[in-house]
């Protein structure tokens, strides 16, 4: 039960990548919990095979093991999940990766691997899905930025690269897709305390420079992100297209 018809997304089918731990796990729990049949996509066949068992109770869920990198793969399991579970509603990139060093030390291989897990990926998965959207005339794309879309911190800049150029990427995917009646955005995450994050939020240092910087005055919990998934998935959002919704606590808007 919704309080608006507008967003209302029960009985859809939303296709999240990276969603064995994290922030993508917390995202498939929600869109779940607002009635979506949910499928799941991660490598690591274990860690996904326990997400599936933990949400499981919430609602409909599936998992599909597959790396979001490869053409083919992907290709492969978009049609085998439309085929097996439905034509695919909405689609959350969300899959993503850090490394963080010196640009002067920083690997080659390790450039490589942050472009293709945290940008090749959307451009991938979108693409696939949405030559399946277009036909239908409908469908939501949401791309998980993140503030280093717009901003940057030593030592990380390749990381910053990534999540600027999936920016980008959803705008373009936005001019090209929107006159089929697809809605392309990004949402953009501030500092969140996730398992990933936890040697971040150890650092006494590091945290009291994330309430420092944050008009909220603290790290962001998963929950915070879940209501703007929702507005972006939603109808609520059909004349929004080409934006990034940052979900920061403030950060991006005080120097």
């Amino acid at each position: 039960m919704t309080s608006s018809p507008l967003f209302d997304i029960e009985g859809r089918i939303a296709l999240i990548t990276g969603s064995s731990r994290g922030i993508g796990r917390a995202l498939a729990q929600g869109l779940l919990e607002a009635g979506c049949t949910v499928v799941l996509n991660g490598r690591d066949e274990a860690v996904l095979a326990r997400a599936h068992a933990e949400l499981g109770p919430i609602g409909k869920v599936f998992a599909r093991a597959f790396d979001v990198t490869d053409s083919a793969a992907v290709a492969a399991h978009v049609a085998a999940i439309e085929d097996e579970v439905g034509p695919i509603d909405i689609l959350v990139n969300n899959t993503g990766t850090q490394h963080r060093a010196p640009l002067v030390d920083f690997p080659d291989e390790d450039w490589h691997r942050l472009i293709g897990t945290n940008l090749t990926s959307a451009f991938l998965m979108g693409r696939e899905v949405a030559r399946r959207m277009v036909p239908r005339r409908r469908g939501k794309i949401i791309n998980i930025c993140s503030v280093q879309s717009e901003t940057v911190r030593p030592g990380i800049a390749p990381y910053a690269a990534t999540k600027g150029g999936l920016k980008l990427l959803t705008k373009g995917m936005c001019a090209d897709l929107g006159p089929s009646g697809i809605q392309v955005n990004g949402l953009g995450p501030g500092y969140f305390a996730t398992e990933l994050t936890e040697a971040l939020v150890a650092d006494e240092e590091f945290s009291a420079w994330v309430r420092g910087r944050t008009p909220a005055g603290r790290w962001g919990e998963v929950s915070d992100l879940i209501g703007a998934l929702i507005f972006l998935a939603s109808p609520a959002s059909d004349f929004v297209s080409g934006q990034v919704l940052y979900v920061d606590g403030g950060m991006l808007s005080v120097l």
